[in-house]
């Protein structure tokens, strides 16, 4: 239970960061000044889309259970290696006031930004190797919100002192592991071994 969680937190946090929902996040927190609305968004937001995510997860490998389909994980991981490797840009913020406030603006934003973003691609890849929704959800949301939470109080301020580029390499590097050891756990595992 903890390893699931640990390393969905882990691998979840580290790619999150520079990402465009961090950016988005401290967008939020600037624009509405109200830091505990948008974090409760982030969460919900992001319990909603991991929880999804992990469920197509762990239902594709309940049912695509075999050396291929752990190939297809193997390779995801380290497909995410090279994506984290390249920046996010926040393309498109909305210049409206918001209409229902910064909770539902949070929500709304982050689960629509959220959709195909590395982070939620992750969680089905890791859904995938663990077969466990629950725990992969709860893990990947706690890095999520290790991520942004700290970007909502301190903002720009820390995104400019956090060196991005050596964060992205560290994800990189993990997911590059992850991906490497699953293809030969599953090479080892299909020769009887």
């Amino acid at each position: 239970m903890w390893t699931i969680i640990l390393t969905s937190a882990g691998i979840v946090a580290l790619a999150e960061m520079g990402d465009k929902t961090q950016l988005l996040a401290i967008v939020l927190a600037t624009r509405f000044r109200q830091p505990w609305a948008v974090v409760a968004g982030i969460l919900i937001a992001t319990l909603a889309n991991h929880g999804l995510a992990a469920l197509a997860g762990a239902s594709l490998a309940g049912l695509l259970d075999g050396p291929g389909f752990r190939y297809a994980v193997g390779a995801s991981f380290i497909a995410m290696a090279v994506w984290t490797l390249v920046p996010d840009k926040l393309d498109y913020v909305e210049a409206r006031p918001a209409r229902f406030g910064a909770l539902v603006a949070t929500t709304v934003a982050f689960f629509l930004v959220e959709m195909g973003d590395k982070t939620q691609v992750a969680t089905v890849a890791l859904a995938a190797r663990f077969q466990d929704v629950l725990f992969v959800t709860l893990g990947t949301t706690l890095g999520m919100m290790l991520a942004n939470a700290p970007a909502v109080w301190l903002g720009e301020a820390l995104v400019k002192r956090v060196p991005m580029q050596l964060v992205h390499r560290i994800a990189a590097g993990l997911f590059l592991i992850i991906g490497v050891w699953l293809l030969l756990d599953t090479a080892g595992y299909s020769m009887g071994g």
